[in-house]
């Protein structure tokens, strides 16, 4: 089966950037939690008494300036049954910076599974700009079943590890192998539902989008002011689909097309990391510190020849590990999201070519958000949970279809890309969720920034999205990386913080150059 599991969000792109901007836009002040009163019209029937909640906000603790403020939302454990139970939501503020905020700017990183109260509470700054820092309440939350809230939890720290990278005793693409990767799968995901306190069958992008319109009522604004990125544009997406009339600006980064199969997804991503690996190694060849020689397609011969070396004789790290060709290729994987992680990946490639892992591992690490052999979230299970929930079984023809655009379009990654085993497969539960095209027909313009060469999110997805909102505008940034605001181009800045500022409404499709 076709890999689906690539959609991690700007959470890998952003950590780079966080500590440095981490209090951008603070001024002497006395911040005061934000306190406007819940809106309860328009509540579903029945759940009337979660959108009139009052939230208790508490000043959060390791903040130099006070601005940060932490709170719980409780939550239907079920949208279609009132009675169902409650879980928790976890929500931080960070109070507008000049003391009269326009209300409050959501935003969510994208995973799915990423944290957006650790998004905030590491760099408000670089989540929504200095600009909009200064006039907007920037909240962050923790989607039902990540993080702070009411989680998805399936295996300790050790049992993670085995279950990421133990590699296979049996070759690639025997029936000995399948059953291998069949019995991992199983346990994990019987492991998953074990531990997590029945919530599996609700960890789904159309509950969260639920939950983050009571989010906007508790917190007393009447439109929902939204930054989405990546996996956050297809919750956004589906908010406007689900509540159109309470969409205000929304801004839907590093879009995701909501019609197209799962295995088309891996097969599209595994085409756009390519497309990325080609920049990658043009940028490399060209300085004095590759690992490589020689025209571009001889540098991609030797690290395929690299790859078929380590998926023979894996590579032992000092940790224990085995850097075998699946590890390898989330590593590259990994710095392919920034541009500003090609020298770190240089350095990591030349360590391997030279038979030490440790440096391509500590770039695993941080797609997993791993540290000293600690998982530092949930992201990697409730990264799963959603994706099992939401996308159903795709027929065997759509797989075919996607094993063969792998092969051709992504040469370096196709050995390595699919799985006799789909961990979604061994869920407890069947999926709820279905593809199928968004219009959001009535809710207010709704900006998509698209960038040409996004390994994770391909442009093509953000045009597709933006053509299917009957209000969609397209930003396109011409430039490599994963989404596109607060990237360094002007263009799309001003646009965005103009459009959420502002209310100023491109006139039609903005395309923002390189520079």
């Amino acid at each position: 089966m076709i890999r689906g599991v690539l959609r991690r969000a700007a959470a890998a792109v952003l950590a780079a950037g966080l500590a440095a901007v981490m209090l951008a836009g603070c001024t002497p002040r006395t911040p005061v939690a934000p306190d406007r009163a819940p809106v309860v019209s328009g509540a579903p029937a029945g759940f009337e008494d979660y959108y009139g909640q009052d939230l208790a906000w508490e000043q959060c603790t390791g903040f130099d300036d006070g601005g940060y403020f932490c709170g719980t939302i409780t939550a239907p454990r079920d949208w279609t049954d009132p009675d169902a139970g409650d879980l928790d939501l976890a929500v931080i503020v960070r109070v507008a910076s000049n003391g009269e905020s326009k209300g409050s700017l959501f935003v969510n990183p994208g995973g799915p599974g990423a944290s957006g109260v650790d998004m905030v509470q590491q760099s408000a700054g670089f989540a929504v700009g200095p600009k909009l820092l200064q006039s907007y309440d920037v909240v962050g939350f923790d989607p039902r079943g990540v993080g702070r809230s009411t989680a998805v939890r399936c295996l300790d720290a050790a049992e993670m590890d085995r279950y990421l990278f133990d590699i296979p005793a049996a070759p690639r693409g025997t029936p000995e192998r399948a059953g291998e990767q069949r019995q991992s799968a199983t346990a994990f995901a019987r492991a998953c539902d074990a531990n997590s306190g029945g919530i599996l069958p609700f960890i789904t992008t159309e509950n969260a989008a639920r939950d983050l319109d009571l989010m906007r009522a508790v917190l007393g604004d009447e439109k929902l002011a939204y930054l989405g990125y990546s996996y956050g544009s297809f919750l956004g997406a589906t908010y406007a689909k689900l509540f159109p009339q309470n969409v205000g600006r929304v801004v839907l980064d590093g879009g995701l097309d909501p019609s197209i199969p799962g295995a088309i997804v891996g097969a599209r991503q595994a085409a756009g990391f390519q497309s990325a690996l080609d920049a990658y190694l043009t940028w490399c060849l060209a300085g004095s510190d590759c690992p490589f020689d020689g025209a571009q397609d001889a540098a991609q011969q030797q690290l395929e020849d690299a790859l078929a070396a380590v998926d023979a004789s894996p590579l032992p790290a000092s940790d224990g590990r085995m850097l075998g060709a699946d590890a390898l290729v989330m590593g590259i994987i990994s710095a392919l999201y920034s541009e500003g992680s090609w020298m770190t990946l240089s350095s990591a490639l030349t360590a391997v070519l030279e038979g030490d892992p440790d440096e391509m591992f500590a770039l695993v690490d941080r797609y997993y958000n791993r540290y000293d052999g600690s998982y530092l979230d949930n992201s990697t299970e409730a990264f799963s949970a959603y994706n099992c929930m939401d996308y159903p079984a795709d027929p065997a023809d759509v797989v075919a279809e996607a094993e063969a655009q792998v092969a051709e379009d992504a040469p370096t990654f196709a050995p390595y890309w699919s799985s006799d085993v789909d961990l979604c497969d061994e869920w407890p539960y069947p999926p709820t969720g279905s593809r199928s095209e968004i219009t959001a027909d009535g809710a207010a313009p709704i900006l998509v920034i698209g960038t040409t060469n996004d390994p994770a999110t391909p442009y093509e997805w953000s045009a597709a999205l933006a053509e299917q909102l009957s209000s969609g505008i397209l930003i396109t940034r011409v430039g490599e990386g994963h989404t596109g605001f607060n990237k360094g181009n002007a263009c799309v800045d001003d646009t965005v913080v103009a459009y959420v500022e502002d209310g100023e409404v491109p006139t039609g499709d903005v395309r923002c150059d390189a520079g």
